[in-house]
């Protein structure tokens, strides 16, 4: 089986319209959305095109995707209440324009996903870490903090996102990859996201930049334009 793995596309529509194209030249036979579709500025077109592809889809809870769920339910979480309001903004932005099929489709996404994929084995998926949404980590983090982490998990494969970074490492025996982001990626321009199957490659996807820029800043997202140049 041929998996992609699309992680931090925060409502970026043109870097996901770019990285399915991809997906589907390369006749992927299963998508695992990693977490984090949202907040960003096209959100409801992101998670509309991803229900429309025509191989499976499995979506994962990302941090952000919860704190979005909880506003559409009018709730506020912890980190909801002490976020400066910029961070605020987006997420009830966001909240706004979804709707219920939406929040009972978000609902339903689980923490973790497990695959076994041929010449990988058993390979789980999560957001930040088997352990929670929010944890940071990256290729330089010491084995002896990650070690308590990941000591329990029975794969031999962990792939995460959460800091937009991508990295392909070792916590003990474990191998841990990290798709990077669709939509935000740290570092240089365009997209990330990982293929798995039964090799793993870190993939890379350029698209028309300035257009994208344009889309973005034509829609009503209080940061349309901080996100556009950035």
């Amino acid at each position: 089986m041929r998996v992609a793995g699309l992680y931090d596309i925060h409502g970026n529509l043109p870097a996901l319209e770019a990285v399915v194209a991809e997906v589907q030249r390369e006749r992927m036979e299963q998508v695992i959305v990693g977490g984090d579709v949202l907040p960003g500025p096209m959100p409801v077109e992101c998670i509309e095109l991803l229900l429309e592809l025509e191989i499976p889809v499995q979506f994962i809870m990302g941090n952000g995707d919860r704190e979005v769920l909880a506003r559409m339910r009018n709730i506020e979480t912890d980190w909801y209440r002490s976020a400066r309001e910029e961070w605020r903004e987006p997420i009830d932005w966001t909240a706004q324009q979804l709707s219920a099929k939406h929040e009972q489709l978000i609902a339903i996404w689980p923490a973790t996903v497990g695959l076994n994929i041929e010449g990988l084995g058993d390979v789980l998926f999560c957001h930040a870490t088997p352990r929670n949404d929010t944890d940071i980590f990256t290729r330089t983090t010491s084995e002896e903090k990650l070690l308590p982490i990941f000591a329990v998990i029975e794969q031999a494969i962990v792939v995460c996102g959460h800091t937009h970074m991508q990295f392909d490492r070792m916590v003990g025996k474990m191998r841990v990859i990290n798709a990077g982001s669709v939509g935000m990626p740290f570092g240089r321009t365009g997209a990330d996201w990982l293929r798995l199957g039964p090799g793993i490659q870190l993939r890379h996807t350029n698209y028309d930049l300035g257009r994208a820029a344009e889309r973005i800043r034509q829609t009503t997202y209080p940061q349309a334009a901080d996100f556009a140049g950035r």
